[in-house]
């Protein structure tokens, strides 16, 4: 037993005879200011060696001790001191160590701030530590939420700027990108990218391998950044690729970038390509489905007049068409409750209503022809549609028969359209309020193409001039297919769960102290 104890012993010993010579030879390596490059690179070693136990109080007290006459490496070292300082506050708080972030919370910051004054005086402006620096205090500022955060995200981007003019490698500027993208700040995430993304067309890269990077980026999740050298990509390819293989490369991308489930996407970039597309290839490069698949992408980015275009172009084109019904009923919508057209909007329903046998989007229009005449007050009409619906469908507890059901028993106690609904088929109907144009508030769905009781969270958001200091109270009329849920007027959002197939229609209106302000629809399909 003594054996094993003085081995272990020993064992120690020899181990902290081995770290103190490892220590001071990386000590003699950071301080050679003969060899500068290797010094920068021994830093970062030992950096890592203490981040990744934690030890930052260490890596400070060792970093303020070093190099005392080395005014070379100072700065370097000042930018490492404000970095540890400012990875042990998040340690504290991810790891709820109360005790010493508010013993010592202040000192840190002090250091955060002070070090990386230092740094930001005596950094070569064209080092990548001048600008991490510079994030440094930006992304502390913010954390902060102090008055600082604005003038230090300024200083920031100008650094920036300077740096790509005399830098050939904007890999910092990824990095820097990356952290704005993470604090929400997407333009300023997007011009860094769109700097480095610039910098691979002055690279020897060859066409697919600038599309391998593409595809890399798009795959991590960085859309901003995919985007960027993508569109270097398409520049090139469409000036040199014959038609039918450019076709497929465009296609590939629009497709990439549209609209799925749980899949990343950019609904607005596809639509970019889908238009560079039809510029370069023609209308009559797009296919049944990719037609169906551009307006479905429009839909979703609730460009609806833009959307009813291109259903339009799938129905004249495609007369039989598999999403026929669907995009019938969804041109029907989009006339009546987005464009105010109803002619246009009863021409589509009745080409449903009229179907023999009925489908699901039959029962869908016949429920809208009817709710258009209960509205204009030709009751007679509308009891028609009510009842050729509800003798139609077999499943007399859907929600759509349970909808006619409320609107039949309006009408037979002579009551009017329940409130909510009533509200936004005057808002979206009539011609007062046709200066509302859905900009004011958006309605979005975790899920468009949900499963059978599947649930979808739909939530509203408002976006109203500032009001000074006062918070804005609002009110949301919800009506339509709402899969059961019965939201009060002060809830931005729900929880609905669908209980049969077919294409749902969700509405809402907003309210606010000054009145009716806006409204809104989304689609959903049940699959």
């Amino acid at each position: 037993m003594k054996k094993v104890i003085l081995s272990l012993v020993l064992i120690v010993l020899i181990a902290g005879v081995s770290y103190a010579k490892d220590l001071k030879e990386s000590q003699k390596c950071i301080c050679n200011s003969q060899e500068r490059e290797k010094s920068f690179t021994c830093l970062k070693e030992l950096k890592e060696f203490y981040f990744q136990d934690n030890r930052y109080s260490e890596f400070v007290d060792l970093l303020s001790r070093l190099c005392p006459e080395d005014k070379g490496i100072a700065p370097y070292l000042s930018y490492n001191i404000a970095l540890s300082r400012y990875q042990q506050l998040k340690h504290l708080e991810e790891n709820n160590s109360w005790d010493e972030y508010f013993a010592n919370g202040n000192e840190y910051r002090n250091d955060i701030v002070k070090e990386s004054a230092k740094a930001g005086e005596s950094l070569p402006k064209e080092s990548p530590e001048f600008l991490y620096s510079k994030l440094l205090l930006y992304r502390f500022h913010k954390d902060q939420q102090d008055a600082f955060a604005e003038e230090s995200l300024l200083n920031l981007m100008s650094s920036a700027s300077e740096y790509v003019r005399k830098n050939k490698d904007l890999n910092p500027l990824k990095e820097i990108a990356d952290a704005l993208a993470s604090y929400g700040e997407t333009s300023k995430a997007k011009e860094l990218y769109r700097f480095y993304a610039k910098s691979l067309i002055n690279t020897d890269l060859k066409d697919e391998a600038l599309k391998e990077i593409a595809v890399k980026f798009y795959k991590d999740g960085n859309l901003e950044l995919a985007e960027n050298i993508y569109d270097i990509y398409i520049d090139r390819i469409s000036k040199k690729l014959p038609k039918k293989k450019l076709m497929q490369e465009l296609k590939d991308i629009a497709l990439a970038f549209s609209y799925k489930d749980f899949s990343p996407h950019d609904i607005s970039y596809a639509e970019t390509v889908f238009q560079k597309l039809e510029d370069l290839c023609g209308i009559d490069s797009f296919d049944e489905e990719l037609i169906y698949l551009r307006a479905f992408n429009l839909e979703k980015d609730k460009q609806y007049r833009n959307a009813k275009d291109i259903y339009s172009l799938l129905l004249k084109k495609y007369p039989q068409n598999k999403y026929l019904d669907e995009v019938t009923f969804k041109t029907g919508v989009i006339f009546a409750y987005a464009l105010r057209d109803l002619k246009s909007a009863r021409e589509h329903f009745n080409t449903l209503a009229d179907r023999n046998p009925l489908t699901p989007h039959s029962f869908s229009a016949l429920y809208q022809l009817g709710l258009l005449k209960q509205w204009e007050g030709d009751f007679s009409s509308a009891k028609v549609y009510y009842d050729k619906l509800i003798e139609g469908s077999q499943d007399k507890t859907s929600d759509i028969v349970q909808s006619t059901k409320k609107r039949l028993m309006e009408i037979e106690d002579g009551m009017p359209i329940e409130h909510n609904l009533n509200t936004f088929m005057d808002v979206s109907l009539k011609n007062a309020f046709a200066n509302l144009d859905m900009s004011k508030i958006d309605l979005k769905s975790n899920i468009y193409m949900p499963k059978l009781k599947e649930a979808v969270d739909i939530n509203a958001s408002a976006y109203l001039s500032a009001s000074g200091c006062f918070n804005v109270e609002l009110q949301y009329l919800w009506s339509g297919d709402l899969g059961g849920a019965e939201p009060n007027i002060k809830e931005p959002g729900l929880k609905a769960l669908y209980k049969n197939s077919g294409t749902k229609i969700v509405n809402l209106v907003l309210i606010s102290p000054s009145g009716i302000t806006d409204y809104v629809f989304d689609i959903i399909d049940t699959r």
